[in-house]
């Protein structure tokens, strides 16, 4: 599977150069589509995951296409890796003004005897960490009068069966964004969400997996188109905001 489509770096018309991006859960799937491009368009890049060598992989594919992406491995759970990569992201940019939370997990099960500590890790990554790395960064975001995008799914509007924990903290973080929204309105601040459907990505495959699907990733969203549109958010005019955008599969699955 590949995260952006052949020769990406011949559809980039660097909208974003001078600017500098921190994306987290860039080791696969969304994030590292959204690193990727946004590298291509000009932004210098920081990619945070937990996966080392996929990262480095990125990093190398970045050069190749010009971009530039300085990959750092992180758990975004904890609180003094949070800080290194914010320090990181300082020093290797200057001053971020594009921030991407793509990172996250996903596991189901019935509420009737689904796990509480499974509950306790998806909400420590899918919403906690968000809003801990986005509190510590907000300063300098302000300044920059920039961008931070939110990738969060279709769960996070209605809930399906059997994915109640993961669905709270997807509902969650959207809360995070639009309360952020409200706060930041006439700072220069922009907070767009996205909330992807079913999407070829490893978690998904996985999803697949587990619902016992026949795995087709050609019928799904791919993840570059979700990294086109992060682009299209964070270069868009000052005068606008890209709030909130639902992208889902056009084929009946």
């Amino acid at each position: 599977m590949t995260s952006t489509p052949p020769a990406a770096e011949n559809l980039a018309t660097h909208r974003l150069h001078g600017r500098a991006a921190l994306v987290t859960g860039a080791s696969h799937g969304i994030g590292r589509a959204t690193a990727l491009l946004l590298a291509l368009e000009g932004a210098v890049v920081v990619a945070t995951g937990r996966d080392e060598r996929a990262l480095a992989s990125l990093a190398t594919e970045a050069r190749r296409g010009g971009g530039v992406v300085h990959p750092h491995r992180a758990d975004l759970t904890d609180g003094d890796e949070r800080a290194r990569l914010a320090d990181i992201a300082r020093r290797a940019t200057g001053r971020v003004s594009i921030l991407v939370h793509s990172a996250g997990v996903h596991r189901s099960d019935p509420l009737a005897y689904a796990s509480l500590a499974r509950f306790d890790e998806q909400f420590a990554v899918n919403v906690h960490a968000p809003y801990a790395l986005t509190q510590r960064l907000l300063p300098e975001l302000t300044a920059a009068c920039g961008d931070i995008v939110f990738i969060n799914s279709t769960q996070g509007i209605s809930a399906s069966a059997g994915v109640s924990q993961y669905a709270a903290t997807k509902h969650a973080l959207r809360a995070v964004a639009d309360a952020l929204r409200a706060e930041a309105a006439g700072t220069g601040v922009r907070v767009s969400t996205i909330f992807p459907g079913r999407t070829a990505t490893p978690m998904q495959e996985q999803i697949f997996r587990n619902e016992g699907r026949q795995w087709n990733p050609d019928l799904l969203v791919q993840p570059h188109d979700i990294a086109s549109l992060v682009v299209t958010a964070v270069a868009l005019p000052a005068r606008a905001e890209l709030s909130e955008v639902v992208i889902r599969p056009a084929c009946k699955l």
